[in-house]
């Protein structure tokens, strides 16, 4: 309660090691989290997700430094590799970050994939919450930047922002299907670079392949991270997503979604561990994986046994 009661008034010290016993799930995390619950729903958080190499890192730098010159409380959680050793982050993406590492009104925090889909880690969505409830305006998420496949981290922000960038081959492939789909704000980075225009010109073609009437015209905008360009544009652009959702209606509901589908998360993780603990305490498995290596009973047919035999139970 003290921790909690800390983070709650902005103790970085709190903060940090409350992510710790989330990430690491230690005794009291569960506890910690429910008692910081009702504090949360203030901040507005925003997704960057995209390529290796597309520059995110400099991008969410320069974003939250302009957040930060306009008065606003920022958090960063930057989804690295995972060593694979430890678990543990391998920094790569915090030490980009140099304009904002110092700053008072700024926390980033640096997590490990730990085999997470979509470019995110299980406990993104906590440590979210951790920040919202210590009083971020903004948290702003950065996904690890392994290909076409980031698109849950629309599922856990408000704002998602695709950063793609000239000169990676066939620039068609980073901007596919399900990417395409997820991004509310595009950004062609390094735009100094030759094929900008090629990219930009990409983009607007694939989404104007999509549905001809939508509420939000998505944007296409131009930066060069290392040198601040376009970075305002990235941040207006940002504020009026925000508005128009509100306007709309949309964030209230896009909200709901989200925490519909976290309890449906957190029960199936429930329900697994159940299941696993009590199937080992109850009914040793051996027999059945012998019968099965066999080819006496089948996999399908053992778990219908084992449900029965669970429920029965």
């Amino acid at each position: 309660m003290e921790l909690v009661k800390e983070a709650l008034n902005g103790s970085e010290r709190a903060i940090a090691r409350l992510i710790t016993m989330v990430e690491n799930e230690l005794p009291g995390c569960r506890e910690a989290m429910r008692d910081l619950y009702p504090h949360t729903g203030g901040a507005y958080l925003v997704g960057f997700t995209g390529p290796t190499g597309s520059g995110k890192s400099t991008l969410v730098d320069g974003v939250a430094l302009t957040l930060c010159t306009q008065g606003y409380s920022v958090g960063i959680i930057a989804i690295d590799p995972s060593s694979p050793f430890t678990g543990g982050a391998l920094l790569g993406d915090r030490i980009r970050m140099r304009h904002v590492t110092n700053r008072e009104k700024v926390f980033i925090r640096s997590l490990g994939a730990r085999g997470g889909l979509g470019g995110i880690s299980q406990a993104t969505s906590d440590v979210i919450k951790i920040l919202d409830a210590a009083g971020k305006d903004f948290v702003l998420v950065e996904t690890i930047g392994i290909g076409q496949d980031e698109v849950e981290i629309a599922q856990v922000v408000d704002t998602s922002v695709v950063v793609s960038v000239p000169g990676l081959g066939d620039e068609i492939q980073t901007i596919k299907a399900g990417i395409m789909e997820i991004g509310d704000i595009f950004v062609v980075n390094k735009a100094d670079r030759e094929g900008a225009d090629q990219v930009v010109a990409m983009i607007r073609a694939m989404l104007d392949l999509g549905p001809s009437v939508t509420l939000w015209s998505k944007p296409i905008i131009k930066t060069i991270a290392t040198e601040s360009q376009g970075i305002d544009t990235v941040v207006e652009q940002i504020m009026l997503h925000r508005a128009h959702l509100k306007e709309h209606e949309l964030l209230h509901a896009k909200r709901r979604e989200r925490i519909e589908r976290e309890i449906v998360k957190l029960l199936e993780h429930k329900i697994s561990q159940y299941v696993h603990d009590r199937l080992y305490q109850v009914h040793p498995l051996n027999d059945l994986v012998e019968q099965v290596n066999k080819r006496e009973k089948d996999p399908y047919s053992c778990v219908d046994y084992l449900l029965e035999f669970l429920e029965k139970k």
